[in-house]
């Protein structure tokens, strides 16, 4: 990898998303080696992932270079690679471009999408966990629109515009908000030709209430938003399978639809060599101690949604979200500083700052430590967190000047096929 040798300890992290990162500028005037290992050369904001599969925003407003992010940064190193093996007892990874040594590693991939082994539902469903799989979900969903265009067939019809998301989580429901505006004040605009009235907008949750990691008067609110704009809320109901063409449930309740999207849950991204049955926890989490050690390996660590971190406060670990990636990635950054040291480790604690959803224009519902709150004022403190987070200045001013512009025209200027989602339509002609 052409990386020099150094006489000070070399950190290899996998993973340049939020825990990577904040783990990276933590170590930046430590004495140690950095090197940061990616199969992309950009970290993705994924919490706004769903404005861009809306045309929103472009995929450049939320991306943001990891070499910039370690520019200036001494013994720092990036290289584009995926990690294919981790072999603990030589301290080697094996990667797409070859082999590397670390002192200690850091274990920070992430999540996938979880299908909970459905095949037919992994092969049919629409995920949105990355920049592609969103790009590939906007022009799906505006390919579908111009296809219905071409039929005369009002089932066939209906079935292009009718949407099912599967998951009442943030995703499912910020998501299902934003298809909801574009039905209501851009579509009329952009199909006069077409009845978008037809249109539908469904959300299935398996549980009794969408957002149900929220208070009850939140989840409350964000229904009752929902149902404003026009969105089917469907509660304990269950996705069995989709084939392409028909979403079955548990129940007699079926869906035709063109366009399934997944957002009911994730799981880690393991890494062959830190597989094994005793290593993983509930979600395909690595087990993981106070320290954030890997348990067995004391020199491997695991930050963000691939760790497990169990307790009594956290018996299934810490929410898969950016604030538990972010604060565990300082924590360690202090804790490696101390084990090069020989000084003791700090437990990890977890600061719970709240959690907050939007549902759309003026609409959202916030659950802070100390008090609950939903509305416009929801919404611009939604709005406030957001942009604070984001990465680089330029990002935040597009990405601001995109909302401004969007709220005064009421309008997503990103609304491109730039890279043709081809589906087979010919099954709904049936």
């Amino acid at each position: 990898m052409n990386i020099p040798r150094s006489n000070n300890p070399r950190v290899v992290i996998i993973g340049g998303g939020f825990g990577g990162i904040a783990l990276a500028q933590k170590l930046r005037k430590q004495e140690v080696q950095v090197v940061l290992l990616d199969k992309n050369n950009y970290h993705t904001f994924q919490p706004l992932l769903y404005q861009v599969s809306t045309g929103g925003l472009e995929p450049d407003s939320i991306a943001y270079p990891l070499r910039k992010v370690l520019i200036g940064y001494d013994n720092f190193f990036f290289r584009l690679a995926e990690v294919i093996e981790i072999i603990p007892e030589k301290k080697l990874l094996q990667t797409t471009i070859g082999e590397l040594f670390y002192d200690y590693l850091v274990v920070a991939t992430g999540s996938h999408t979880n299908f909970f082994g459905n095949t037919e539902l992994e092969k049919h469903a629409m995920a949105m966990k990355s920049i592609p799989q969103s790009l590939n979900l906007r022009s799906l969903i505006l390919e579908n629109f111009e296809q219905a265009l071409l039929t005369d067939e009002y089932h066939e019809r209906d079935a292009l515009m009718n949407f099912v998301i599967v998951g009442g989580g943030p995703t499912g429901v910020e998501l299902a908000g934003a298809l909801a505006e574009i039905k209501k004040g851009i579509l009329p605009k952009d199909y006069p030709d077409l009845d978008t009235r037809r249109a539908q907008i469904n959300i299935i949750q398996g549980r009794d209430r969408i957002l149900d990691a929220m208070s009850e008067q939140a989840s409350k609110k964000a229904e009752d938003f929902l149902e404003e704009l026009g969105v089917q809320v469907w509660k304990n109901v269950r996705v069995t399978g989709y084939d392409g063409k028909t979403v079955r449930t548990q129940t007699d309740l079926t869906f035709e639809t063109a366009t399934l999207i997944w957002a009911a849950g994730v799981k880690g991204a393991t890494i062959k060599g830190l597989d094994a049955k005793e290593l993983i926890a509930g979600g395909n989490r690595l087990s993981v101690n106070e320290f954030n050690q890997v348990i067995g390996y004391p020199e491997i660590f695991a930050i963000g949604d691939i760790a497990c971190m169990q307790s009594e406060e956290a018996p299934r670990g810490h929410p898969m979200m950016a604030q538990p990636a972010i604060q565990q990635g300082r924590n360690l950054g202090e804790n490696l500083v101390r084990l090069i040291n020989g000084k003791p480790l700090r437990p990890f604690v977890y600061k719970d700052k709240g959690s907050m959803a939007t549902v759309g224009r003026n609409k959202a519902v916030c659950d802070l430590k100390n008090i609950r709150f939903q509305g416009v004022f929801a919404w611009f403190v939604w709005m406030f967190v957001h942009l604070f987070f984001l990465i680089g200045f330029r990002n935040r001013v597009v990405v601001f000047i995109n909302w401004v512009y969007n709220y005064i025209r009421f309008d997503r200027e990103a609304r491109l096929i730039i890279r043709p989602f081809k589906r087979n339509y010919d099954q709904f002609r049936d």
